[in-house]
């Protein structure tokens, strides 16, 4: 994702965001910094007078894709007078390799400190370039911003950091133990972003089932029912949420608040209780399985998105016909379906029984081609109803197209709805009647009626 603003004066930024979308609300945290000292966005590097690349360094692709941005903007560095800034997750993990490796970039700013990036790119060039300090920074309401997801959604970020422990993730050493914000301060964020013409928002965290456990409480519900009682606000969407601290206490304002979409993001990584294990997730697939029929239960309709893992250390086939029959049993709407990432720093990464890459392909193309046929069979159950759908804009796919989607569909990650008829106003929920689906995607136009959905 690169940032970008139509304003011509001030200094200009050109701001590369890559990962999560937790690091995507810091991103767009570093523009509200920077727009507030008087700098500009640019989507064209060769006018920017500084390049800012958030970086992500969970994975191996992710760690690959950030370095080749960083080079990309190295060599433009070469033949013009501005700025290099590396910011993010990669940073705040290999600080030490990255200012030893890469002299061209001026600053590198870590996970704690980036809210100083205004501070930082105009200091003396002979100041410390290296500012990695652990703060247990939190984001909160009162922190500039400027909202870079399609017209009227946004993200809010609840929380900081992770408190469990899973065996492949290097999450909790980059970013820290979890930290809640504030209910208060999650209200009044929303409220202001409701103020600006946002219908939906996308509530974020590590997992947003811990939310408040760092103070000694579970904190979600009263959270959704501060939010629910916004007005203007038209949609909550609940991303990623551990089915083993899914609570009956939620699930009854889930299911019964109007405003909370029946959307659940529940990363549950694999079906193979071993695996499970040895990931050292505290559930086991019979827990899942569980946990899943009782939503389901009491949310008539709820659409279910889950990611999985396939190829962790000494992940037997049998492992792995397991882990095939778990996602053609549950069937679930959304799915990811990531290859392991043998990463430094953590306890899978020193486990034997390493997989090779090719092994991991094949059965990530299984798991998906699995999950196409899924996907196509209940989104063809749409087709001939009236839904509403988000309008975020004109179509990447065609001019002549609008895109939007529906509540059982999240920003970026899953399919989309493509409008090809009737009259649109993007930022606004419209009444569409859905006419044809396809894998991932469906396609409608909107239709004028008074009838309310």
């Amino acid at each position: 994702m690169t940032l970008s603003s139509a304003n011509p004066e001030g200094k200009k930024v050109h701001l590369i965001s890559l990962g999560c979308s937790r690091n995507r609300v810091d991103s767009e945290v570093m523009l509200g910094t920077l727009f507030e000292r008087g700098w500009t966005a640019t989507a064209d590097p060769d006018s920017a007078d500084a390049i800012v690349v958030n970086t992500c360094g969970f994975i191996q692709s992710a760690k690959e894709e950030s370095i080749d941005k960083i080079l990309e903007a190295g060599e433009l560095k070469k033949s013009k007078d501005l700025k290099l800034v590396v910011a993010g997750c990669l940073t705040q993990r290999y600080k030490k390799q990255l200012a030893e490796g890469m002299p061209e970039v001026d600053l590198f700013i870590g996970t704690d400190e980036f809210t100083r990036i205004a501070d930082l790119i105009e200091q003396d060039a002979n100041a410390d370039k290296v500012h990695t300090r652990r703060t247990n920074y939190l984001y909160n309401e009162h922190m500039p911003r400027i909202n870079t997801l399609a017209t009227g959604s946004a993200y809010v970020k609840v929380a900081e950091g992770c408190q469990h422990n899973c065996a492949f993730c290097i999450i909790p050493a980059i970013r820290g133990r979890l930290r809640s914000r504030p209910v208060e301060s999650v209200v009044s964020e929303v409220s202001k972003l409701v103020n600006t013409g946002v219908k939906e928002i996308n509530l974020i965290a590590q997992d947003l089932a811990a939310y408040g456990r760092d103070k000694g409480s579970d904190q979600l519900v009263d959270l959704l029912r501060a939010m629910v009682k916004i007005d203007g606000l038209e949609w909550v969407r609940l991303l990623y949420v551990y089915p083993e601290n899914v609570s009956d206490s939620f699930l009854e304002i889930f299911a019964s608040e109007k405003k909370i979409v029946k959307y659940l993001d529940i990363p549950v990584q694999h079906g193979a209780d071993s695996v499970l294990s040895r990931m050292n997730r505290d559930v086991t697939s019979d827990q899942i399985r569980a946990t899943i029929r009782k939503i389901r239960s009491k949310v008539p309709g709820v659409a279910i998105r889950t990611s999985v893992m396939v190829g962790f250390p000494g992940e037997t086939e049998e492992e792995f016909q397991a882990l095939k029959q778990f996602v053609e049993e549950m069937e679930f709407d959304h799915l990811g379906c990531f290859t392991y990432s043998q990463e430094e720093g953590t306890v899978a990464g020193r486990m034997s029984g390493q997989i090779s890459e090719d092994e991991k392909l094949r059965r990530q193309n299984d798991i998906m081609a699995l999950q196409r046929n899924i996907s196509k069979n209940i989104l063809l159950k749409h087709v001939g109803k009236v839904l509403p759908v988000l309008i975020t804009g004109v179509s990447e796919e065609s001019d002549l197209l609008y895109s939007g989607r529906i509540s059982t569909q999240a920003p970026e990650v899953d399919g989309l709805v493509y409008v090809n008829d009737g009259s649109v106003k993007v930022g606004e929920i419209q009444r569409v009647k859905i006419t044809d689906s396809h894998d991932y995607d469906l396609v409608g136009g909107v239709v004028e009626s008074l009838e309310s959905f």
